[in-house]
């Protein structure tokens, strides 16, 4: 879809930064205006928002819709354009990308754009009280960014659990010169199934959602979900894709969910991953392989065996039903076969990105250690913090301190996990080298896992950290990254 933006910009109102400023308070963790020293903040300006001549322009409205999930079910969701997922934002690598959002929401909202590095446009990030004043009900915000890196992104609301609400959609930028051969492509929305309005549960150690194995202690959660839906569609009525045979086809794999990880396999068909996080790699060929929340993969199917065959979504450590689609061969009908899915399991070090970030070799100029854990009791193995929190270094946000870092500088983050739950960590403005991959989003394993990722400082402005686990992030675990 493509609209003229002919709307004003709405209105901006000045707000005071702290946590009880009306209109901002209440809006969940990084609904909160943020100050810089982390202590409530003093008041301060917003990024100045710059336009210009768009190659693209869309237009969103957030409202409260009915959500037809395939198989019959229907649940009170928000939704962009009155669908979910919602529409496709497409664009070439490099063009400039303007989207009008309208809110016909009860509540404030923003947009975020989801692995947009927005080089010299930290006021299009759309995190509230730190990029722009949230867009109150019946305004408008224009967003504006240049579409890069190119790759499979996406979008969604930054307010609070607006998320899990299903406030999401695809955003696909097109490489001028791919580096794989395709002859067909579709994108698969990974999101839970939560017909119900999202909340922060107590998650213990025996229903799964932790794979705690019995430790014991209580955790700020989701709420379970009913069902694991694949463009919204759940198994009793799968979204299908299709494939001729003979062809290659690409599958551009994102996962929504608020707080899922996906293992993803599709029987009798192996998977060639090109790309993580839309960057390129060296492509790869597994059968298996886990997608964390905020991740992508794309990958290359080839249509070596005619039939009806499963795409499996199982999620990990999660007591959800599991998903499933098909990948339909031209000219199939009726059922669905079975066969078999091999064990070689994509793994971090087996991806190596063709454009490696330049700058980030050897020592860094500045190694920032980061300890994930829960506040309190619930830490089980050292953290922290009050109860009901997810904390960075001890520290829940908003009343942790930011991290300070220098325009130029290498900088490394070096993240061990002391809680049993697995973190995907995204940083915003910005991709990182881990190994030898280009990502934004990384996961980092429980049970004291550990990762590291360097990247330099090179797109000023003030951007977010955090778990890409919606709870995780609503309670907590989030941090401010500034640049002095």
């Amino acid at each position: 879809m493509s609209r003229d933006a002919s709307s004003p910009i709405g209105r901006r109102r000045a707000l005071q930064i702290g946590a009880g400023v009306a209109g901002v308070a209440g809006l969940g963790a990084v609904g909160f205006a943020l100050g810089g020293d982390g202590d409530g903040g003093t008041a301060a300006a917003y990024p100045e928002p710059e336009y210009g001549d768009p190659d693209r322009t869309y237009r969103l409205t957030a409202s409260e819709h009915e959500i037809d999930i395939a198989g019959g079910d229907t649940y009170d969701g928000w939704t962009y354009d009155g669908s979910y997922p919602g529409p496709e934002i497409r664009a070439l690598e490099g063009e400039r990308v303007r989207v009008v959002v309208e809110n016909d929401l009860p509540e404030e909202t923003t947009v975020h754009w989801h692995g947009m590095t927005l080089r010299g446009d930290n006021a299009m990030d759309g995190v509230p009280g730190v990029t722009q004043e949230s867009i109150a009900p019946g305004e408008e915000f224009v967003y504006e960014f240049d579409a890069e890196p190119a790759g499979t992104h996406w979008y969604h609301s930054h307010v609070g659990l607006q998320l899990d609400r299903e406030l999401l959609g695809p955003l696909v930028i097109e490489e001028r010169n791919p580096h794989v051969e395709y002859d067909a492509e579709h994108t698969l929305i990974l999101d839970e199934y939560l017909p119900e309005e999202p909340r922060v549960e107590s998650a213990d150690g025996t229903d799964g959602m932790g794979g705690m194995g019995g430790m014991g202690g209580s955790f700020p959660g989701a709420p379970p979900a009913k069902g694991t839906l694949v463009n919204g569609a759940l198994p009793s009525d799968p979204a299908e894709f299709g494939i001729a045979e003979g062809e290659r086809v690409r599958l551009r794999l994102v996962n929504a969910a608020a707080a899922t990880t996906y293992a993803v396999g599709i029987d009798d068909h192996s998977l060639t991953v090109t790309h993580a996080d839309g960057p390129a790699v060296e492509p790869v060929t597994v059968d298996t392989l886990e997608i964390g929340m905020g991740e992508r993969y794309d990958l290359i199917v080839e249509g070596t065996s005619p039939g009806r065959w499963p795409i499996r979504i199982a999620p990990i450590d999660s007591v959800a039903p599991a998903g499933r689609a098909i990948l339909a061969y031209e000219g199939t009908t009726g059922g669905i076969d079975e066969g078999a899915i091999g064990g070689r399991r994509l793994r971090y070090p087996d991806l190596r990105s063709l454009e490696p970030i330049p700058g980030v070799e050897g020592s860094s100029d500045r190694t920032i250690d980061l300890e994930l854990s829960a506040g309190g009791t619930m830490g089980m193995m050292g953290g922290s913090g009050e109860d009901g929190e997810w904390t960075i270094n001890g520290q829940a946000f908003p009343d942790a301190d930011p991290i300070r870092i220098e325009e130029g500088d290498h900088v490394r983050f070096r993240m061990r996990n002391r809680s049993p739950m697995r973190h995907p960590m995204h940083l915003h403005g910005h991709h990182f080298q881990a190994g030898e991959v280009v990502k934004d989003t990384i996961t980092v394993p429980g049970h004291m896992g550990q990762i590291e990722f360097d990247f330099v400082a090179d797109n000023s402005g003030t951007w977010l950290f955090h778990c890409h686990h919606l709870y995780h992030m609503e309670t907590g675990m989030v941090r401010i990254v500034e640049y002095e």
